[in-house]
């Protein structure tokens, strides 16, 4: 199974990088009322920021008229006109922050609601080829990183333009000559900004790949934890995940140190322009065309022209890592759904149970079929019984069934009707399922029991438990069927998760029967009664049963024998053991 790391190149085209930027402007486009406030008092902010020099300025050259010649009036009119617009400023940044806070907590909600919605609409071949910890990493940390960019960083870059224009209008209205001063350093940060863009870019698409792999190693390790202490194998893991986290730490400090070195030099550059400004000053001065006040003004209007730029080339850097995370959420939205309905497809309400695959090939990859030409007929109320060696395509058969894939070739019929002719939810409903991989959730045992009929009683989980042979060790709980599971199951044993998933099976009631070695995980005493139950559960229905203890489908209707995905036996018990053919030696096996 490739890594997150192996898809997709590092690179990110201009374009891609737009159109990331357009999909995430329409997440905001949904607050855009919100918005347009915050950005109206972001610049009611600025304009008060802007104002405080010329304040500044006009009270200096009030005070520097001379001993007993200044204005105290006019000094402390505009000082305290200056103290004013500084304070209404900052309240205003700190009502467009916490705005922009709930803006972009409200977006990563949205895209963490679409993601989840796309993943529940995302065929099985999608989670088979991801690692559960990359699909991870996209809903929670790619989206907190976008979260967190667009909380901080777009009002940010937008009041930023409007202190460059504005500090640079009243610039010139107070000096020419000394914007020419400072001319020089405009286009030096510019230029050195967008050569580092270019550098940085590519980087933080890097980082972001490097994070999902490692979350996805951690995942995998984690869940099979057991298996690991069991085989002594941690000194391997620890190495293996020590060389991925490096990796991590490198793509990290790779973008983040390339990306940091811009705004100490922009700084620097900046503080060039500023001596240059102190310079030109003087030397106006000296001439009587600039007075102090104007020279101050001038100053404290270069600072706040320079500032925005220096703060704008480090939220680049930060713009750049949210459109990378963006980009990773974006792939999954754009994944290909599972296959949709057939339009007019009808709704199977209840199946009779006639189900027959006709010529079917398949193949996980188009170029390897590893389904032959099988052929299949259950009719309504028989057991179907598939077996052989593992990897002869057992599974495949079922997952073909319930429509987790489409063949290439042939079709599955049901009811003598084709089976992508009915809706697929429709379809799936009218199968029950019994898997040899149980799937509890963190829930209550009645929850869990009754999670495939809705509105189910407390009588109805019982008498399923019952049936399954749970029920007594539920009762002998503290809280018997509102005991809860732990996530996955964990304070509950293999055998007793499969029971329950059993009496789930049981309490939908469906006429169609899934059983892939479901009671692989129970005692051979609890397995005896577990299948004279489920024989009572198999009446009337279409039942198929994959199986290894061959003992379990002696009284299957029909057997089918596979072998590297072509059926090459089929059956009754007895007919297939007078055969003395390959059922012969698979059953003769397991009692040698």
């Amino acid at each position: 199974m490739p890594g997150p790391g192996d898809r997709g190149g590092a690179k990110q085209k201009p374009k891609d990088a737009r159109k990331t930027l357009r999909r995430l402007l329409k997440y905001m486009l949904e607050y855009a009322w919100i918005v347009f406030l915050l950005l109206i008092c972001a610049f009611a902010s600025n304009i008060g920021n802007l104002l405080g020099p010329d304040f500044a300025g006009k009270a200096i050259t009030a005070a520097s008229e001379g001993k007993g010649n200044v204005d105290m009036h006019i000094v402390v009119h505009y000082g305290l006109l200056m103290l004013a617009v500084y304070v209404g400023s900052n309240l205003l940044s700190f009502l467009v922050n916490i705005g922009m806070m709930h803006v972009g907590r409200y977006v990563a909600r949205n895209m963490r609601r679409d993601v989840f919605n796309k993943l529940m609409k995302l065929p099985v071949s999608y989670f088979d080829k991801h690692l559960a910890g990359d699909i991870i990493s996209r809903v929670s940390y790619d989206i907190d990183v976008v979260s967190t960019s667009l909380s901080s960083d777009v009002v940010q870059i937008l009041t930023s333009i409007v202190t460059v224009v504005g500090s640079f209008t009243m610039m010139c209205m107070i000096s020419v000559p000394l914007v020419f001063c400072m001319a020089f350093t405009i286009p030096v940060s510019v230029l050195f900004t967008g050569y580092m863009s270019k550098k940085t870019r590519p980087l933080y698409r890097v980082r972001s790949l490097a994070y999902g792999e490692m979350n996805g190693f951690a995942e995998e390790m984690f869940t099979g934890q057991k298996t690991i202490l069991a085989y002594a194998h941690e000194d391997y893991v620890c190495d293996r995940f020590e060389e991925i986290n490096r990796n991590a730490a490198e793509a990290y400090r790779d973008a983040d140190g390339l990306g940091m070195t811009m705004g100490p030099t922009i700084g620097l550059i900046n503080n060039i322009g500023l001596s240059a400004i102190g310079l030109g000053g003087a030397l106006l001065y000296m001439n009587s065309v600039v007075g102090i006040g104007q020279i101050s003004s001038f100053i404290l209007y270069s600072r706040k022209f320079s500032g925005p730029i220096n703060e704008i080339s480090n939220i680049i850097n930060e713009i750049f890592s949210a459109l990378a995370a963006a980009e990773r959420v974006f792939q999954l939205l754009d994944e290909i759904e599972e296959v949709k309905d057939k339009e007019g497809a009808a709704i199977l309400t209840q199946a009779n149970g006639l189900v027959e695959a006709r010529n079917v090939e398949f193949g996980y990859k188009k170029n390897r079929i590893i389904i032959h030409d099988f052929n299949m007929l259950a009719k309504p109320g028989e057991t179907v019984a598939i077996v052989g060696h593992t990897g002869a395509g057992k599974t495949t058969i079922i997952n073909l069934l319930m429509r987790f894939y489409d063949p290439q070739n042939g079709m599955i019929y049901v009811d003598d009707n084709e089976a992508v002719s009915y809706t697929m939810k429709s379809l799936r409903k009218n199968y029950s399922m019994v898997l040899q991989d149980t799937w509890v959730f963190n829930g209550t045992i009645f929850d869990n029991i009754a999670y495939g009929k809705e509105n189910a009683s407390m009588e109805e989980v019982a008498e399923a438990a019952k049936a399954a042979h749970i029920h007594n060790y539920i009762m002998k709980l503290p809280q018997g069927y509102s005991t809860v599971i732990s996530e996955d199951g964990g304070n509950i044993s293999k055998g007793q998760k499969q029971l329950i998933t059993i009496a789930r099976a049981m309490l939908y009631d469906t006429s169609m029967l899934i059983l892939d070695e479901a009671t692989s995980n129970v005692d051979t005493a609890t397995e005896r009664k577990v299948q004279a139950a489920m024989r009572t559960l198999m009446v009337g229905k279409t039942c198929f049963i994959i199986a290894h203890r061959l003992s379990t489908i002696r009284n299957a209707d029909n057997i089918l024998v596979m072998d590297n995905g072509d059926v090459v036996e089929q059956g009754s018990h007895d007919e297939l053991m007078k055969k003395q053919g390959a059922y012969y030696r698979l059953y003769a096996s397991q009692f040698e």
